[in-house]
């Protein structure tokens, strides 16, 4: 990381979508959709504790898998800035009794910018996953 040694986690945040999901059926076949949506996060751990998360990201379904298409997110901390570019990644509906309880998602993003107490991580790919928290809330965590 240019000098600096960071912890495994570069942030954890809580997360809440802002916007519902938009879910486009894309005509071809059944359950194959491309679903869009935007949320906003406050941060719990690691360089990001006390900062903001706001991102979009769209997304191809079929069924109960996605993949990631694209996704850009902002990262403000406390004196520091940073904004990451989906590389890739994946998502899974989860369900219980035939409901469906939140999703599960992982991948890559990378840092195309980040300055001030963010600085280290420019430039940096991480790996993130998200797990759900409550009805249509979830915690993303990004690590090194």
């Amino acid at each position: 990381m240019r000098g600096v040694a960071l912890a495994d986690i570069i942030a954890r945040y809580d997360c809440t979508p802002t916007v519902a999901a938009s879910q486009e059926p894309i005509g071809d076949r059944k359950d194959h959709d491309i679903v869009s949506f935007e949320y906003a996060c406050r941060g719990l751990d690691g360089l990001l504790k006390d900062g903001v998360l706001t991102a979009v990201v769209v997304s191809e379904w079929d069924d109960l898998k996605g993949t990631y298409l694209a996704s850009l997110d902002t990262h403000r901390a406390p004196g520091g800035f940073a904004v990451g570019q989906l590389v890739e990644g994946t998502a899974s509906i989860l369900m219980d009794e035939g409901k469906t309880v939140g999703v599960e998602a992982s991948g890559k993003t990378v840092f195309k910018f980040a300055s001030g107490t963010l600085a280290a991580i420019a430039g940096r790919t991480a790996k993130f996953k998200t797990k759900p928290t409550g009805f249509g809330k979830f915690q993303l965590e990004f690590t090194d």
